[in-house]
């Protein structure tokens, strides 16, 4: 898996969360609180997604076959989607169940000082994975905000640990709520609550996941600023004069798929076009390294089809043709 994969980030996270369910259900056989057992599986669930993204970043990096020639890129956003699935069944679902549970039957908080110990030591331990996760993902974030980052990022490692980090910080902070409460007040409903709180926390963390991953996995293009890096790329003003229409598609978080009608010189000849590709395939890589795809068609442009506007069956030069029109 590439640095970008955030290989280190999930490592720290995976550690963390190992140590963090141990003792979560420590705590939770010597007091009986529903939140520790609650926050015990869902750091079990955050572990086995962390081992879950380590298998989809070593999986993408096989070589393409005959039967998938673009490679295995995607097996990591098929991964990251199994982890919102884990959260949200074995996370969230249990979590609210284990809640309403005690709710309903609540029974009296033993040792207290048991959850109360372990929550903080499992505050401190996420709060350096969370700070791992944050420092992995600064230089590819860029200028862009938390939120844009986690919608635009196509390695979905980071935003799924950055997510979960997140959510365990909260849910800490909830479980830790619900024991105080039940402590002072001396109802364990409250430790219920905060279970359930914790539990409709994920799930919607979950959601979120599943929402985005789903998105790179039915194919998302690149990003604006890698757009206009290859088109300007492919112009060289001589023999490329415009892109004519272009479509760009992620195979994998650092593959990228590129295909492009540009307009030629209508007395070119064969040679002077073909050599024209090769080195705008040439820019292209150079200017966006993750191009590694790439499928230039010459054309000739046509200002009557341009004015048809963006309809895709009347892009400027002419729709494309199949073979079967030929």
């Amino acid at each position: 898996m590439s640095a970008s994969g955030g290989t280190k980030a999930i490592v720290a996270a995976l550690a963390a969360n190992l140590a963090i369910a141990a003792s979560k259900f420590v705590a939770f056989a010597f007091s009986g609180s529903s939140s520790m057992l609650a926050e015990g599986v869902h750091s079990l669930a955050d572990s086995g997604n962390q081992a879950l993204l380590l298998v989809g970043g070593k999986k993408a990096q096989r070589e393409a076959t005959p039967q998938h020639p673009f490679g295995y890129g995607r097996e990591r956003y098929i991964y990251a989607f199994l982890v919102s699935i884990v959260l949200f069944s074995v996370g969230g679902m249990f979590a609210i169940y284990e809640g309403y549970e005690k709710i309903n039957h609540p029974h009296e908080l033993e040792h207290w000082y048991w959850p109360v110990g372990v929550l903080i030591f499992a505050i401190i331990a996420e709060s350096f994975s969370f700070r791992t996760a944050i420092k992995e993902s600064d230089p590819l974030r860029g200028d862009l905000s938390w939120k844009e980052f986690v919608r635009r990022a196509k390695a979905p490692e980071l935003p799924v640990v950055l997510l979960e980090d997140l959510g365990a910080l909260v849910g800490l902070i909830l479980a830790l709520l619900g024991v105080g409460l039940t402590l002072a007040t001396g109802d364990s409903v409250w430790d219920g609550i905060g279970t359930v709180c914790i539990g409709v926390l994920l799930v919607v963390i979950a959601l979120v996941l599943a929402a985005e991953t789903k998105s790179l996995l039915l194919g998302e293009s690149a990003g604006v600023e890698d757009v206009r890096k290859i088109e300007t790329a492919i112009v060289d003003g001589d023999t490329v004069t415009r892109v004519i229409h272009m479509r760009t598609l992620h195979l994998g978080p650092e593959e990228l798929l590129v295909a492009a009608k540009i307009a030629v010189r209508h007395d070119d000849t064969a040679t002077e076009v073909a050599t024209a590709i090769d080195a705008a395939e040439t820019r292209i890589r150079e200017a966006v390294p993750i191009a590694r795809v790439i499928y230039l068609e010459p054309d000739i442009y046509s200002e009557t089809e341009a004015a048809k506007g963006a309809d895709p069956e009347a892009t400027p030069g002419g729709p494309s043709h199949s073979p079967a029109d030929h």
